[in-house]
């Protein structure tokens, strides 16, 4: 069994409906449904600690492949095999391979604002909302770049159809999680509606995972990302 509890390593259960946890590390508490099958609780800010060193990777960055400083990033400690860091990470690297492809952006402020709009998205969004962290990161990337509002036109347009398209990518191959899939196929859902909507080049990657080994629900052949299997 790989890493599931960030406590005792123990696999993770979901209960049917929300209860009160107090945080094992921080000791807040807050309604959740997600736990170890041992009783242990650690809130989105505890597992994500240590994010926001990935501004400072962003911003000394120089590559148009949003997949190679996506992975840079989940090299770094804070990451782990799944969790809601991720729902930052996607956004991240797509602001910065955009910049770095000539796409118009102050990057810092933006990264800045990802690192607020993305930590809001829960852990457990895939399966709960219907609605996984990484598309919707992506969503919010297309935002930022666009400037988009609720009383924004064609900017609410284009975010609502990068999400749906990243989403869309995620529904096609389906669960169970993995957020490293999940990630790379909002990434290379980007590039190509970046390109299409806004005349910008990122590098389009070949992606083959070299996390499945960590990840005790991987769907092994099934997977776009399977080295038996590469995109």
């Amino acid at each position: 069994m790989n890493e599931e509890c960030l406590i005792c390593k123990a696999p993770l259960e979901y209960l049917p409906a929300d209860e009160p946890m107090e945080c094992a590390i921080c000791h807040r508490r807050e309604n959740s449904r997600t736990r170890c099958i041992h009783g242990h609780y650690v809130c989105d800010g505890c597992h994500t600690a240590g994010l926001d060193s990935i501004i400072g990777l962003c911003l000394e960055e120089t590559s148009r492949d949003p997949a190679a400083i996506l992975e840079k990033m989940m090299a770094l400690p804070f990451c782990h095999m799944h969790g809601p860091e991720h729902h930052v990470m996607v956004g991240a690297a797509l602001l910065t391979a955009y910049r770095n492809a000539g796409g118009g952006l102050d990057l810092e402020p933006a990264l800045a604002e990802m690192v607020s709009r993305g930590r809001s998205i829960p852990g457990g969004t895939c399966g709960f909302w219907g609605a996984c962290g990484a598309g919707i990161s992506s969503g919010i990337f297309v935002a930022i770049i666009t400037k988009s509002t609720p009383l924004a036109r064609e900017p609410f347009a284009l975010a609502h159809r990068m999400t749906a398209k990243s989403l869309g990518a995620i529904g096609e191959v389906g669960g169970p999680r993995c957020c490293k899939r999940d990630s790379y196929l909002s990434i290379l859902s980007a590039v190509g509606f970046v390109r299409e909507n806004f005349g910008v080049e990122m590098e389009e990657p070949e992606i083959v995972c070299a996390h499945s080994a960590k990840n005790n629900q991987c769907i092994g052949k099934r997977c776009p990302f399977s080295g038996a299997n590469p995109v």
